[in-house]
């Protein structure tokens, strides 16, 4: 089971994540407000540090693909997380976008799970990204994600059983509740930012790294037949 873990602030903090078996580490370059936002150059360190540890993944809530691009190039990470609001960036303009990062570089695309015609969606966005990430929905944070609680699994596992990509499930997942989410969707892997946070005083978050280790732990040690 892949276990992907949004998001470091920090080339140490990404690589203190690596260190617990996280094997994909969320990074979220960009000033629009998203939890746990940080600059290019210190995504760009992060996403250098971790090659041959762990891959990196950086976000984008952007709908101009050529801006989505710059980011990329500038941040180099292993893969490319879109999430911006629902049908913002289509799989035409996804496919479209392949041609403007940087070669080897993959994309995943994030389905908010419960929306109008999700399953449709994600079949779409199946033909044109390495991966989905099945993820809650909430109009208080921009894009699909960081909604910090659970959706439906019954529809996540149907859209697993739809597609031919590997398919990471997020939403409201912690150690508590993560074997029984694997168990329900059988998903190529799982992913965790809310409940593996330490709220720090006046405002903002670290990794809590007890929390993430618990976190692995549980998503591993689960045998899916």
């Amino acid at each position: 089971m892949i276990v992907q873990i949004y998001t470091a602030q920090s080339a140490d903090e990404a690589l203190a994540l690596a260190e617990l078996g996280v094997d994909q580490i969320g990074l979220t370059p960009t000033g629009v407000g998203l939890p746990g936002q940080i600059g290019e150059e210190t995504a760009a360190e992060a996403a250098a540090a971790l090659r041959g540890r762990a891959r990196s993944v950086a976000l984008s809530v952007e709908t101009d693909i050529t801006e989505i691009a710059r980011m990329a190039t500038s941040v180099r990470p292993d893969i490319l997380h879109l999430c911006g609001e629902v049908g913002a960036v289509g799989p035409a303009a996804v496919r479209e976008l392949r041609d403007l990062i940087p070669a080897g570089m993959q994309i995943m695309q994030a389905i908010a799970v419960g929306a109008d015609g999700d399953r449709a969606l994600a079949r779409d966005y199946a033909r044109v990204a390495d991966y989905l990430i099945l993820d809650s929905y909430t109009t208080d944070v921009q894009g699909v994600g960081a909604a910090g609680v659970v959706h439906d699994w019954s529809r996540s596992a149907a859209i697993v059983s739809d597609v031919d990509v590997p398919v990471i499930l997020a939403g409201g997942l912690s150690a508590d509740n993560v074997a029984a989410a694997i168990a329900a969707v059988r998903p190529w892997g799982v992913d965790s930012l809310t409940h593996t946070n330490r709220p720090l005083a006046g405002g903002g978050f670290e990794k809590d790294l007890d929390a993430v280790a618990a976190f692995v732990r549980a998503a591993t040690n689960v045998s899916v037949s």
